[in-house]
């Protein structure tokens, strides 16, 4: 269940997680066995924990069934409400584990449903998109959110799917400075954490596509936010929107603006090393990472000077 080696015998002793969607490997130090209590329960082989499973639910907790609900749901909200608009969707392996890589942006991030309904509906393979443990421990959001392929962002975890299961997994490693971005920092990209993205994917052996998203920025800007009064309530921070002022405290909180998508993504990124290793190069690691962001701000910046509005593309 572990990524290989000594490393991962450290990783499981101290209880570091690979949290804040992929922002970092070993940021937050928890209790002994922490780390391992969000994990999945079962695994590919176990036989007798799989027919236990309801209908089509897999280990991770994602259902087709719900995945094919929602994709009709949400494909209005997709076409004529976002328009989105792909470029480079070749990139994307049709075959083959792969990390996808993102800007991340919106007090709601609106970027996820967007690129995992894509390629999904043109691509027709499932992605696993890692998030923050939190979302799993929410009543009922957390088991729809499980169902529609979210999993806890852990190293074993993203191991698991991309070098065991050969699925495509969808990371931000912006974590929560990403949307935690007010308007004025629109498509400025934040740190990429230490690199812990990139390490999973030369211990995983499968390459790192990045993906430059033009348009979620707009389609849920913050205003203003207060850092305090999210953490009397238990948040990262507290966000005062442009949807809040525009449609009231309720409406704003889940009513996106109509923003034109643009998403571009670029060439795979391979790292000439060999999987399954103890260790890594950290110096590497850190190279690589702000290689990814680098790329990908360049991109926006391209993207941003063609858009004639926000509205129409």
């Amino acid at each position: 269940m572990t990524t290989g080696g000594r490393a991962r015998d450290d990783e499981a002793r101290t209880g570091k997680e690979f949290v804040r969607t992929g922002e970092e490997i070993a940021t937050t130090p928890s209790p002994p066995g922490h780390a391992l209590e969000h994990l999945p329960a079962s695994r590919p082989d176990a036989t007798d924990q799989d027919a236990h499973r309801l209908g089509d639910v897999d280990e991770w907790g994602r259902s087709e069934r719900w995945r094919e609900v929602a994709r009709r749901a949400y494909d209005p909200i997709y076409r004529r409400w976002f328009r989105v608009e792909w470029e480079g969707l070749e990139r994307i392996p049709t075959e083959g584990g792969a990390l996808l890589i993102s800007n991340h942006a919106a007090a709601i991030p609106s970027d996820a449903p967007v690129i995992m309904h894509g390629i999904e509906t043109e691509l027709d393979r499932p992605v696993y998109g890692l998030a923050d443990h939190m979302f799993r421990d929410l009543p009922v959001i957390g088991t729809l959110w499980s169902r529609m392929g979210g999993v806890v962002g852990h190293p074993d975890n993203a191991y698991r799917l991309l070098r065991e299961q050969h699925q495509l997994v969808l990371t931000f490693p912006e974590g929560e400075k990403g949307p935690a971005k007010t308007y004025r920092e629109r498509y400025q990209l934040r740190r990429f954490g230490r690199g812990g993205f990139v390490e999973i994917a030369m211990r995983a052996g499968v390459p790192v596509v990045p993906i430059a998203v033009v348009g979620a920025e707009e389609s849920m800007p913050i205003v203003a936010r207060s850092i305090s009064a999210g953490r009397a309530l238990g948040l990262p921070y507290l966000p005062l929107t442009a949807n809040h002022l525009l449609l009231g405290p309720l409406l704003g909180t889940v009513a996106y603006l109509p923003a034109k998508f643009r998403i571009r993504v670029l060439d795979p990124i391979r790292f000439d090393v060999p999987p399954d290793q103890d260790r890594y190069s950290r110096s590497r690691i850190v190279e690589e990472a702000e290689g990814v962001r680098q790329r990908i701000q360049d991109e926006l910046h391209l993207m941003l000077a063609d858009r004639r509005s926000v509205w129409f593309g």
